[in-house]
């Protein structure tokens, strides 16, 4: 039997995640719609329909939450992390409308949603971190985006986010410390290294509580990220160099990385041509954007095929756009809003078997180290 959530047990995680505060009236919960580019499947019907739910037993202990809760839809935007459209749709009741369908008359601009919605949980096929990581610096909201949601991650919902958030903050002053990354992999065709640069960045905690206005992010959670440092300085070149290797499916691509950009394919076979010809076509899919930590895998989480869950569990890297997490690249710099994307690389055994973290050390001012990975496992104490 699938899992669900509870009215009590969904209160308990409002109250829990945005900790609501006097005077906010409402939370809008939102679902992105199909149309005949991005048809529908059953895996995002479903979402839509745990999305609506939601929002029926939420209003329905309304007086326990002290919000009201609205649905809101919109046009899916074709892409991971695309700018949201500029209008979306309070849908009151019945079976969701198509894309089509949608009354422009009757559409609401975002900016006043969020005026009216302070907190936003977001139940998407194509993730909206990214855009409403952006709103939030302008608009007085916060936001929980749970992009690709599965019924088998509610028990991910119900973890211990007081010590998630401890481990993820004791990684974040590490990275916030931390000039650089020395990475070391063990792959079939023998070991690859990456340094990665982390100076002029700061770290980001994504612990599952989003208490304060001004912050979107993701729910499941449990991971700490920083930006590597893209060379934007005059006169001082990223010196994230190196090799990351990725594993999809029975190949792994080697990717020649350079000034923070993966620059070549090194490895060959079927994927690695499509990579490379992908990195001709759109350099900005080859920006290295985020080296991630997660920490999900030490409460006995595993993953399932959805990257909203499955970067929580360790380590990871991401290619493309950097603007939502205070990097330089963002839409502008792909060939059209379409192409935009932040893809994250998961390395734990069951996503990249072949892939093994032999190592991970964090270089801090003044040249020592600190061990961050052993084997594939945390060397750091929590």
């Amino acid at each position: 039997m699938s899992e669900r959530l509870s009215g009590p047990e969904l209160v308990a995680l409002v109250q829990r995640v945005f900790q609501p505060q006097q005077g906010e009236r409402a939370l809008a919960v939102l679902v992105d719609l199909p149309d005949a580019q991005v048809p529908d499947e059953p895996a995002w019907a479903e979402r839509r329909a745990i999305a609506a739910a939601w929002v029926e037993e939420l209003q329905a202990h309304r007086s326990e939450l002290g919000l009201d809760t609205h649905l809101v839809v919109y046009p899916n935007v074709h892409t991971n992390n695309g700018d949201l459209p500029e209008r979306a749709w309070l849908h009151a009741e019945g079976p969701l409308p198509s894309t089509e369908a949608l009354d422009p008359a009757a559409s609401t601009p975002f900016a006043d949603l969020y005026a009216a919605h302070p907190i936003l949980i977001a139940i998407t096929k194509f993730s909206a971190t990214a855009p409403l990581k952006l709103a939030a610096k302008k608009h007085p909201i916060r936001a929980a985006t749970m992009p690709g949601f599965r019924s088998d991650m509610i028990p991910a919902l119900r973890l211990d986010y007081t010590e998630v958030n401890r481990r993820v903050n004791l990684l974040k002053d590490l990275l916030d410390r931390a000039e650089g990354a020395d990475f070391r992999f063990g792959t079939p065709t023998g070991p690859c290294e990456l340094h990665v640069d982390l100076r002029h960045r700061t770290g980001h905690a994504s612990g599952g509580l989003l208490p304060n206005p001004g912050v979107a992010g993701n729910l499941p959670s449990g991971e700490a990220y920083i930006v590597p440092y893209e060379g934007e300085l005059p006169e001082d070149p990223s010196r994230t160099a190196g090799v990351m290797p990725v594993q999809f499916g029975p190949e792994v691509v080697r990717y020649r990385i350079v000034a923070n950009q993966a620059v070549e394919v090194l490895s060959e076979g079927p994927k690695s041509r499509e990579e490379a010809a992908l990195l001709a076509k759109e350099p900005a899919y080859g920006n290295l954007a985020e080296l991630g930590l997660g920490v999900l895998s030490a409460f006995g989480v595993k993953p399932i095929g959805e990257i909203l869950l499955d970067e929580k569990l360790g380590l990871h890297l991401a290619f493309g756009r950097s603007d939502h997490f205070g990097g330089q690249v963002g839409p502008a710099q792909f060939s059209g809003p379409e192409a935009v994307i932040h893809i994250d690389r998961v390395y734990v055994p069951e996503t990249q078997p072949e892939v093994k973290v032999l190592s991970v050390d964090l270089v801090m001012p003044g040249g020592g180290t600190v061990a961050l990975l052993r084997e594939g496992e945390y060397a750091v104490g929590f």
